[in-house]
């Protein structure tokens, strides 16, 4: 499948409301919200933030991701990065974390991007070092219901 991508439009928000399967899916993707995730709570984020993103294929939206810090020149850190339940495991996370760090280099002239990853989310911690990402710090916070879990922060230094 041919993978593209495109800055997020308003008639997209509706599909992405869908793509988290359950409140610890959502709670991964944007732990502020609450499930189920409403077009008025994504809105909000994305006029919060910078750089919205989305990954078409075949004519669908298959992933979405932005950045909650965009400093010109310093950190661009990566949020919201959720790819559709039909379309995980073929590439789609892969292919919207690279062209987000090329938006940072680009658009940012980021020195360093940043992600941080709940321990929950496998395939999560598998694929960003993959793509080059470093741990450098774990921060204790609690899911909705209250269990401890682990935010593993890491980066990349661009070059």
């Amino acid at each position: 499948m041919l993978l593209t991508h495109r800055p997020v439009q308003a008639a997209d928000i509706p599909a992405i409301c869908c793509f988290p399967q359950g409140p610890d899916e959502l709670f991964y993707m944007f732990p502020k919200a609450t499930y189920p995730l409403t077009p008025a709570q994504l809105s909000d984020a994305i006029a919060q933030r910078s750089g919205s993103t989305v990954v078409m294929g075949d004519g669908a939206v298959l992933g979405f991701a932005n950045f909650y810090k965009a400093e010109r020149g310093g950190v661009c850190a990566l949020g919201n990065v959720v790819v559709a339940p039909a379309a995980r495991g073929h590439g789609v996370a892969r292919y919207l974390v690279q062209h987000m760090i090329d938006l940072a280099r680009e658009q940012f002239a980021a020195r360093e991007v940043w992600v941080s990853c709940f321990n929950h989310n496998t395939a999560g911690l598998l694929l960003y070092p993959q793509l080059g990402f470093t741990p450098f710090g774990i921060e204790e916070r609690q899911m909705p219901d209250g269990k401890r879990v682990a935010l593993v922060q890491m980066k990349q230094v661009l070059p």
